[in-house]
């Protein structure tokens, strides 16, 4: 059993739920959403996209994903305009999870854990997704930061494409990696600080032991990918229901660029997520 809270990214993100509600709102600024919008596909566009969300998303959604590589796709000026996004999302009150899937070993890893996690960074958020698909061991650095700035990893466990299945399924002699990862993350967070999540999709059945995770399981898919609120009780059945974080991009975003429907938009998807984890 993971150990009780003492702190930690864990007493942060219960504080967000607790008044927010169980939900991570993406901010993906696809070139199609941003046509969709009337905004053009460029820095400027990304820009104006970031600031209305933040208006919009900023003050009700506990948990908030920009996803960095739309906005690195305009290189400086892109990454000025996430800046912003991070910024005014935590100032609102959010947290900001940047959806970086970074990974790497050695001073590498620690750069980018910087770059991330640290107070001194003009990207600091308060998590970031990373993959491990170079060891778990290999995120150490970043682990080791989250940690001690009360922040967060969120790392691929079972993600929704299929192209992930034959290595995140694959058989070693102690199981699949899948759950290594799980198990691996659950050993950082006996502590209950809750330093480590884990991705896995919402989309299907995903097979993995999630009830002594004790931290985040960011599980992407409502929406657009085809997942509902009501299909989360059957493929999470068993997970730590607190820490069951379901996460929606295009559809909220779809009702943009209005700020009030979008605000709208992320109150009811995140109604309905609360009223499907009471089933759990």
């Amino acid at each position: 059993m993971t150990g009780t809270a003492t702190g930690g990214f864990a007493s942060r993100y219960r504080d967000a739920v607790a008044s927010r509600g169980r939900l991570c709102a993406g901010i993906d600024p696809h070139p199609e959403l941003l046509e969709q919008w009337g905004l053009p596909v460029s820095a400027a566009g990304v820009t104006r996209f970031g600031e209305i969300c933040v208006e919009a998303l900023g003050p009700v959604a506990a948990v908030i994903k920009p996803q960095v590589a739309f906005f690195e796709a305009f290189g400086a000026a892109g990454f000025t305009a996430l800046e912003r996004v991070i910024t005014g999302c935590r100032a609102a009150g959010a947290i900001v999870l940047a959806d970086a899937k970074r990974g790497d070993i050695g001073s590498t890893m620690a750069a980018y854990a910087r770059a991330w996690l640290a107070d001194e960074s003009p990207l600091c958020s308060d998590a970031v997704t990373a993959s491990p698909y170079l060891g778990f061991g290999s995120l150490a650095p970043a682990v080791d930061a989250a940690r001690a700035a009360d922040r967060a990893v969120i790392v691929l466990a079972r993600t929704s494409n299929p192209e992930g299945a034959p290595v995140q399924l694959a058989r070693t002699e102690d199981g699949i990696v899948g759950q290594h990862i799980v198990d691996e993350a659950a050993a950082v967070n006996a502590d209950g600080r809750g330093t480590v999540g884990v991705v896995v999709g919402a989309t299907r059945a995903h097979g993995l032991d999630l009830s002594e995770l004790g931290g985040v399981v960011l599980a992407p898919g409502l929406g657009a990918q085809g997942a509902t609120a009501a299909d989360l009780a059957q493929v999470f059945a068993g997970a730590q229901t607190e820490w069951l974080l379901p996460a929606s991009s295009r559809g909220i975003l779809g009702a943009g660029p209005d700020v009030a429907a979008l605000t709208t938009a992320a109150q009811r998807t995140r109604d309905e997520v609360e009223t499907a984890l009471e089933a759990l």
